[in-house]
Parts: C-alpha cells; structure tokens; sequence
C-alpha cells in the first residue's frame, strides 16, 4: 500500500515543560559491593570465558587488576589470570590505548577499558585514527581486533565531563563496530562477539545499568553463547507505534509500552543493540506494520542516532508507510547539569516516550 508521504521528522525535547504521563518505578540500584555475578549486566563471565577459551585475549585499564575494575567487572580475573593477561596501567589513556592498538597489530585481541567513555577523548587519536583506519590504509593487510568498552552516558551526580553518550561520536566513523547493550545478555554475547571480531568494536555500556539486575536464560549461561554484531532484537510486539532505542532507554521504553498498553496503544520495542553496522532493515518492517515511529536516546539531538534512523527511514521504502512524521526522543541540548532536579530534566524519562507516542498518534 502507496501512502501519502508525511511531514518531517519532529523532536520531542525534554526540556519544554510540556510532557504529561505515569513513570513506572525503576528497578532498585545496587551499590558497587553489591554487585555480584549474577545480578552484573556486564558479568565477567563473557570476559572470564574469552580470556579462558583464547590466551590472546587479554585485559588492561586503569584499576582493572588488583583492585578488580572500578565497577567490579572483572573481579576475580587478575587472581585467575595473573599479571600478563589482566593489567594495571598508568592514568595515561592516549599510552595504554596505543599499547593495546600496538598489540592487536601484532595479532593479540587486547579488550580496552576506559574508566569512562569520556576519558577516551584522551585517546581518540588512538581510536579513530590508529584502530579504525589501520585495515583500510593497509589494502586490508593488517587486522586490529581490539575491543574499547566502559561505561557510557549519564551517570548519577557527576556532572557534565562524566555523563555525555558517545554513540553518535563513535557510530559516525567508518572502521570501527559500535555495540550499546541494554539487558545482561545483550552484554555477554556482544562482549564475546567483540573480542571475536577481527574489527575495532567500541562497546558503549550504561554505568546506571551496572547494579541493575538482569534475569539470564539458561542458553545465555552457555559459554557458546554469542550475540551477532549487527543484529537488533524485537523486545516486545507491537502494532500501533515502533520505538526504537539503545542501553538504558530501552528499559524506559518497555516501561512506556506497559503504560501505553493500558490505554489500548500496543508499542512494538526494539532494542537496536548495534548502532554499526546499524541493523535498518528490521526498523524498517516494523514501520511497515505499525505506520509510526518513535526513536528515543539519551544523547544530544543534533546529528543523534535518531536522526540517523530518522534520516534511514526517510530514505528508504518504509518512509511511504508512514501516517505521521517520526518523532526522536532525546536528552537535553546542554551539558549535563550536576543537580538532581536538573539532571533528571535533561534525559529522557518514561513520561516524555509517552507523550511522544500519544502526539505521533494524534491522541
């Protein structure tokens, strides 16, 4: 079915006082001793088990050895592993990220961790330049299967410098995989699936999600258990809108779909999971069905992931599907404020998905 085409794309801002709707609780945070294996969204088992099953498969970062990650990621490895394959670096991100970029030149699969995301703007020569380009400038000679992960986005009461989202920044360059995980399977299959990978993969994991806990499928427990790069996942059935999201908003998005289903609105979620290679094509059938979409993120509008899907769709033959113009979901144009009341009123909240649901469908 030909559809008449609709007006552009409309940004919901989070910031325009207008936003009406019921937020579910979150589920409760852990502290960071707390956290145990089974409750980590990111448990060390997907590093335990490539480290295990692969001796050149090793660790580095800032406080990742002796004192077991700043998140308790890797708790236990340094003990098991010893000095060589789990190590402690110097407060030096551009040094330890070529370290790593060096060894998988040399045929290691180092796995990369930076404190934050935001300290690999220390290092992003290494990243882009180094990492990315390396297999293209040399006509496909030289490999560099390295993985670059840490927590990403906002945090809690850190402040502007601790709390910007990445996945438009990295997601913008050719050479590199960019993975966003959401649900503690997400995290362990992506994460065996980048160390596995011959390409630079930038893993983008939500800080805010680390105490959250996940149930795991007894097929996720398997140390065969991997997540294709590249490939989104449906989260919940849909037929009147689709939204789609990445990390800590697709929990947000579930939980509008639950508030949304109460009054007759059915959402279909998807879980992007890859931001590159980005998987369209499953966004796109579900535009097909349900004739609305909805991106939310928690990263700036302008040049956001959104907009790239947006921008996608828009291209593509799902666009003439479209009964109404898509709408993106974003955190607020400003640096990250440090107060609570003004933090929490720059990323998006449960009650801004529905109401972007509610003004895509005209209700």
């Amino acid at each position: 079915q030909h559809r008449q085409p609709p007006a552009s794309s409309v940004l919901v801002s989070h910031t325009n006082g207008l936003h009406a709707g019921t937020s579910l609780p979150t589920q409760p945070l852990l502290s960071r001793q707390q956290i145990t294996d089974d409750t980590q969204p990111y448990p060390k088992a997907a590093l335990d088990e490539e480290l295990e099953r692969d001796e050149r498969v090793f660790l580095l970062g800032e406080e990742v050895a002796q004192y077991d990650g700043a998140y308790k990621i890797s708790r236990g490895l340094w003990k098991k592993y010893g000095d060589k394959r789990v190590i402690d670096t110097p407060i030096s991100e551009m040094g330890f990220a070529g370290i790593a970029v060096g060894a998988a030149m040399a045929g290691l699969r180092p796995v990369c961790e930076f404190m934050t995301f935001n300290f690999s703007m220390q290092a992003i020569d290494q990243v882009i330049n180094s990492a990315a380009k390396t297999c293209y400038m040399s006509a496909g000679s030289i490999a560099v299967p390295i993985v670059f992960r840490g927590p990403n986005g906002a945090s809690a009461g850190v402040a502007a410098q601790h709390s910007q989202c990445f996945a438009a920044w990295y997601g913008h360059c050719p050479g590199l995989k960019v993975v966003s995980p959401w649900s503690s399977e997400d995290a362990k299959g992506l994460l065996k699936a980048s160390i596995r990978d011959d390409n630079p993969v930038v893993m983008l994991e939500s800080e805010l999600l680390y105490g959250v806990p996940f149930e795991m499928s007894e097929q996720a427990q398997s140390k065969e258990f991997v997540v294709p790069i590249g490939k989104a996942k449906i989260e919940k059935q849909g037929t009147h809108v689709t939204l789609v999201a990445h990390s800590r908003p697709v929990g947000h998005c579930l939980e509008a779909a639950a508030v949304l289903s109460k009054e007759g609105v059915e959402c279909e979620v998807i879980n992007l999971r890859t931001i590159r290679p980005m998987d369209i094509e499953t966004v796109e059938a579900s535009v097909v069905k349900t004739n609305h979409l909805v991106t939310v993120e928690g990263g700036w509008p302008q040049f956001g992931v959104g907009a790239e899907i947006c921008a996608r769709i828009m291209e593509g033959p799902a666009f003439n599907y479209l009964d109404a113009p898509a709408v993106r979901v974003t955190g607020a144009d400003v640096p990250m404020p440090y107060a609570k009341i003004l933090e929490d009123n720059s990323i998006p909240q449960v009650k801004d998905i529905v109401f972007a649901v509610k003004k895509t469908l005209n209700i």
